[in-house]
């Protein structure tokens, strides 16, 4: 007894451990969470084995993976699903089926063994999770589409494996049943799963009216009905249908989160607390159970199942899944190149290969386990660990851009800045507004802009541009203080509507846009040069206008007719602004000093290049 209250205290202790560590050095925790696990396992230091938690293991994971996946469900709200929900819903369906299915193959043709061994390690690995999904986007930024394409697909791909694997087990391992069985079984299933979860969810948040009416004891209260409501979802739908409850966490916790709960900050913040007590022990538990001697036995046909599985399958499913113009080159690039697997696979293989085991089939068990534990190591470890270097590499962590106020003014902005590849979020206190912004495709907070804690829980501290945009000239005045005097905002713009007022907000060092005079601006160009206006109005389409400073030591000393000679045809060197604010139209003899800009005109691939070609990381 006191050698398994050591053993949990340790994996605890190296759970947490591997959190902070890789807080501090920004790379996602999941890498040292797997490490930890190998190095405490049989394969290196020998203190945790099969033995070590006994029968009990498979119930501990089970409730654990439960309250993992209802707080990944709890966060997983609709504005979120509304970024890219036919992307998504692509992805979650012909994706995770393209993927079972191609798994199986690369498994039956290089393993040698059967199509429905095959067709088992498939379904395992159509899982990614919000237990490796989550600790990267805490130390990757990406823009709001692309994170919810990758917690939608956690949340969703976890439940459909997991219900998935007891089906083809059931059916064509044990049964020798029919496709037609198996798809039923996965219907029935998930059906009773996500049921289960909504009942219990409605009667959570009854119990939840009642039970926070004491002052002083309803947040506490709040937190235990809805850990109770995690637990009861998962043990009653597993009463009723093994490896349901999964399916019933996962959905109680996505209705809960979309309702309005009483004391809903508190229950936030102590399931994220929560989440990474069971993220940490189950993680460190599973990598411990490890067999290296299964993933040797694969050989060369392992690393090829591998290949297949992160340079073929998953690119292919990405493409498939994001034809949606929101989603860039370098995003797609990026979604196919971070996949990785986490707890599902690992708990289910491992209780699989037992019961394969226990069939007399122990050949199949080494390879179930040996094969999905080779795809989670080597996903943890190059995708998972090197998130955040692809992530810079592919320059797909932009700041994002916020903007106060949810008109049609804010609206048009916010269109042409996500055309622009921008990462756009618009806070507004009218609730239709900020309604007709997120039906829109944009991520909108309902709030005072002129309150800071809503500022705060904006981000804008990492914005890279504040732009106060409201028909109030006092709130956008305001809103500008805020982001310059308290929050340290490096670029913010606002709409002035009286032309009286412009003073008052450069005098803050914010950039005014008068806006009569912007109106008066737009007429004449109208009138006196229609052709540039619709080029302008082609911004982001077919046409763009970027500017640079010239700090590249390759571009110092250079003449414009040699910036022109080393950039794409359809770009030219529009303007030249000079360090001293005078700005020009440049003849090719201009010499180009540190501090000049320089603004490239042309179409939006050539001057996109342009930009790349000098400064590789804007």
């Amino acid at each position: 007894m006191a050698d398994a209250v050591a053993v949990i205290a340790l994996v605890l202790a190296l759970g947490v451990a591997s959190r902070l560590l890789g807080d501090r050095l920004r790379i996602p925790s999941v890498l040292f969470l797997i490490l930890a696990g190998i190095a405490i396992g049989p394969e290196l230091l020998g203190i945790v084995s099969r033995e070590t938690f006994g029968d009990g293991l498979t119930a501990v994971v089970g409730v654990s993976v439960a309250i993992i996946l209802f707080e990944g469900g709890y966060h997983l709200n609709t504005e979120k699903l509304r970024e890219v929900p036919e992307s998504l819903f692509r992805l979650v369906t012909i994706g995770a089926t393209l993927t079972w299915l191609g798994t199986a193959a690369a498994v039956v043709r290089f393993l040698d063994t059967s199509i429905a061994v095959g067709l088992l390690v498939g379904a395992l690995l159509v899982a990614t999770g919000p237990t490796v999904i989550g600790p990267i986007l805490q130390v990757v930024t990406v823009r709001d589409h692309v994170a919810a394409m990758l917690e939608g697909e956690g949340i969703i791909n976890d439940v459909t494996a997991a219900v998935l694997v007891v089906v083809v087990f059931e059916v064509l391992i044990v049964g020798n049943g029919t496709v037609t069985e198996l798809l039923a079984g996965l219907v029935g299933r998930l059906a009773i799963g996500l049921l289960v979860g909504v009942l219990v969810a409605g009667v959570t948040l009854k119990l939840l009216t009642r039970v926070t009416r004491i002052p002083g004891t309803a947040p506490l209260h709040a937190r235990l009905v809805v850990l109770s409501a995690a637990v009861v979802a998962y043990g009653g739908a597993e009463l009723i249908a093994t490896e349901t409850g999964i399916a019933a966490a996962a959905m109680a916790g996505f209705v809960l989160g979309n309702a309005d709960l009483p004391h809903h900050e508190a229950v936030v913040d102590f399931l994220d607390d929560l989440s990474v007590v069971v993220l940490s022990f189950v993680f460190v538990a599973l990598a411990a159970l490890i067999d290296f001697d299964d993933i040797l036995r694969l050989g060369l046909g392992g690393l090829a199942i591998v290949v297949a599985v992160t340079l073929v399958l998953r690119p292919a499913v990405i493409y498939l899944s994001t034809t949606d113009e929101r989603f860039t080159r370098n995003e797609r690039l990026f979604l196919s190149a971070v996949g990785p697997r986490g707890i599902i696979p690992a708990s289910v293989a491992t209780l699989f290969a037992v019961e394969l085991q226990a069939l007399g089939r122990p050949q199949e068990a080494g390879l179930l386990a040996g094969t999905v534990f080779l795809i989670i190591f080597a996903t943890v470890v190059l995708q998972a660990g090197l998130a955040r270097q692809i992530a810079e590499y592919l320059e797909v962590s932009p700041m994002h851009t916020l903007i106060v106020g949810a008109g049609r003014v804010g609206l048009s902005l916010a269109e042409r800045l996500e055309r622009d590849g921008e990462n756009v979020r618009i806070i507004d206190n009218d609730p239709e507004a900020v309604e007709r912004a997120r039906e829109r495709g944009f991520t909108a907070v309902e709030g005072d802009g002129t309150d800071a804690d809503v500022l705060d829980g904006a981000d804008v501290a990492g914005s890279r541009a504040v732009i106060a945009v409201t028909p109030d000239d006092d709130v956008n005045l305001l809103v500008c203080q805020l982001a310059k005097t308290r929050f340290d905002v490096e670029t913010v713009a606002s709409r002035v509507n009286q032309p009286a007022n412009v003073d008052a907000f450069e005098s803050l060092g914010v950039r005014a846009i008068d806006l009569s005079m912007a109106t008066a601006w737009s007429l004449e160009n109208v009138l006196e040069r229609p052709s540039l206006v619709r080029w302008m109005n082609e911004l982001g389409r077919t046409g763009d206008v970027q500017e640079i400073e010239v700090t590249a030591s390759d571009l110092v000393g250079k003449t414009i007719a040699d910036v022109n000679a080393e950039i794409p045809d359809g770009c030219i060197v529009g303007l030249l602004t000079h360090t001293d604010g005078t700005t020009e139209v440049p003849t090719g003899d201009h010499v180009l000093r540190e501090g000049d800009r320089v603004t490239f005109l042309g179409g939006s691939d050539a001057v996109d290049r342009a930009v790349k070609r000098f400064h590789p990381h804007d």
